[in-house]
């Protein structure tokens, strides 16, 4: 009752060793652990079917691992391709650029830096040629900057702090 061609994988000895060693110890991504046990049960000659009811996958999963042993290799079974992702809004010279900006002193009548006042400020100064309120707020958070909260953001400490009076 199968529909198609049956998929036989037969491991190569080396493959195979790297099967073993991968299961046999060491913390592993469960996808990696899975993807090892189907084709060590597949080597084994059990059924695309039968090893994804022993492993709680479906048979066309199973199957696809399989096809990508054939037609890739090991790694290609078992780990995923990379993916490309979104590129970054700046680069790290316009990073640097804006984290000095936030470094220096506000604008004349402003206390403090705003993350909307840092967007005027750094398109105003042409350091990036288009740049949103939001990529500014996760550059100034993923350098635990937080600007808007503190009246500078580098403090200049001519006195030590236990001769200040």
């Amino acid at each position: 009752m199968s529909r198609g061609k049956r998929l036989e994988i037969e491991l190569k000895p080396r493959d195979r060793q790297q099967v073993e060693k991968l299961l046999g110890g060491g913390l592993q991504a469960v996808r990696t652990t899975l993807r090892a046990l189907a084709l060590r049960q597949m080597d084994q000659g059990q059924s695309t079917p039968a090893v994804g009811v022993n492993l709680g996958l479906s048979a066309k999963a199973v199957w696809q691992i399989g096809r990508r042993y054939i037609d890739g290799g090991l790694e290609r079974a078992l780990f995923d391709a990379a993916r490309p992702g979104k590129a970054p809004g700046l680069d790290q010279q316009e990073q640097q650029r804006i984290i000095a900006v936030v470094c220096s002193a506000p604008p004349e009548g402003r206390a403090r830096w705003t993350v909307r006042l840092l967007t005027e400020e750094v398109i105003k100064r042409k350091l990036v040629p288009r740049v949103g309120r939001e990529t500014i707020r996760i550059l100034l958070e993923s350098h635990d900057l937080k600007p808007w909260r503190e009246k500078n953001v580098v403090v200049r400490r001519d006195k030590p702090a236990w001769d200040r009076g």
